[in-house]
């Protein structure tokens, strides 16, 4: 396994020299990264403006926030009456420039004021499973040496293996870098890989789909029984961008915001339905889960089913529309009767 502080390093320096290049150039107004944070486990998102605050970007694997997620709504600067986009670059890891590249499909932000800074992305850490292992006891430093991940507080110190605490979407991820394609063409500076098509084979969903029903909606309920109804998934994910969100609609009243497990199913099961064909399996929703839920299982599963049915992947390029898009008379339709 390559050495994870040495690939930290060169990320880091690649990122710095892409922004300070954009904004010395004024191809953006301004960079959005991420940077240090006073916490350990933990990232802070920060905008960069000058070239003098370049320095302050970095890269570690607990940077789990999907930066897309603040593209929508457009960022502007405010002249007078007039709304001006700015010109905005991002760090980003595969899943976030996938994102990005959907959120541009969905007509939700202009190409034209997007540059995506490609990084090749070597996994985040699965801090949840960290703090979950540790308890009530408090982190104090965190470092990661060789292929381990060292927690340190006042009256411990332990040792996690770096590639087992990998988020488990990560370890299954083929898209570490932004995908290439020609119509991204100038929008992508730094790192990207070729992708025409994912051949996934979806073998972390095969122990799921061993289950009969009945333990399959035990496994769910079992899964989902922490909620809270905090709805911090839904604030993290770059794909739910609605500006009434249909589990604050009033009128009508949908179903109720309680911690019944009906209502906690029934948004969980809306909000996967809304993110089929679109989620880009970046985790952020199970990584700020304030219970420890992972919530990647359900939206992976419909990932799977169109997959199959329409062979489509979500964020690879700007010409292949989404199934919720497009309509082709060759689509599968077993799931509908037909009289005799």
């Amino acid at each position: 396994m390559a050495d994870i502080v040495s690939e930290n390093q060169e990320i880091e320096k690649s990122i710095r020299e892409n922004a300070r290049n954009l904004l010395k150039e004024g191809k953006v107004d301004l960079i959005i990264g991420y940077t240090e944070s006073t916490l350990p486990l933990t990232c802070e998102p920060i905008f960069v403006r000058s070239e003098e605050d370049v320095e302050k970007l970095t890269w570690n694997n607990f940077n789990y926030i999907n930066l897309a997620t603040y593209l929508v709504p457009e960022i502007v600067r405010i002249e007078g009456r007039e709304k001006i986009p700015l010109k905005v670059g991002v760090v980003s890891k595969g899943c976030t420039a996938r994102a990005i590249i959907q959120l541009i499909v969905e007509n939700q932000i202009n190409k034209e004021n997007i540059k995506i800074i490609g990084i090749p992305c070597n996994g985040l850490i699965n801090r949840k499973r960290i703090e979950k292992e540790l308890g009530e006891k408090d982190i104090l430093e965190l470092v990661i040496d060789g292929d381990n991940i060292i927690a340190k507080g006042k009256d411990f110190k332990k040792t996690f293996p770096f590639k087992e605490y990998l988020n488990d979407l990560c370890k299954t991820c083929k898209i570490k870098a932004p995908p290439r394609s020609s119509s991204l063409e100038g929008v992508i500076v730094g790192e990207s890989q070729e992708i025409t098509t994912i051949d996934d084979d979806f073998s972390d969903l095969n122990e799921y789909e061993s289950k009969s029903p009945e333990e399959k909606w035990e496994y769910i309920k079992d899964t989902l029984k922490d909620c809270i109804s905090c709805y911090a998934c839904r604030e993290a994910c770059p794909m739910c961008y609605c500006n009434l969100c249909f589990v604050d609609q009033n009128k009508p009243i949908w179903f109720g915001k309680t911690s019944d497990f009906s209502d906690i199913f029934a948004f969980h099961l809306i909000r996967a339905f809304h993110s089929a064909g679109r989620c880009v399996e970046c985790g952020a929703c199970s990584s700020v889960c304030p219970m420890g839920i992972d919530l990647h299982l359900i939206t992976r599963k419909l990932e799977k089913i169109v997959k199959e049915r329409f062979d489509f992947t979500s964020g690879l390029n700007l010409e292949t529309a989404p199934p919720k898009m497009d309509f082709k008379m060759d689509d599968k339709q077993e799931f509908m009767l037909e009289e005799d």
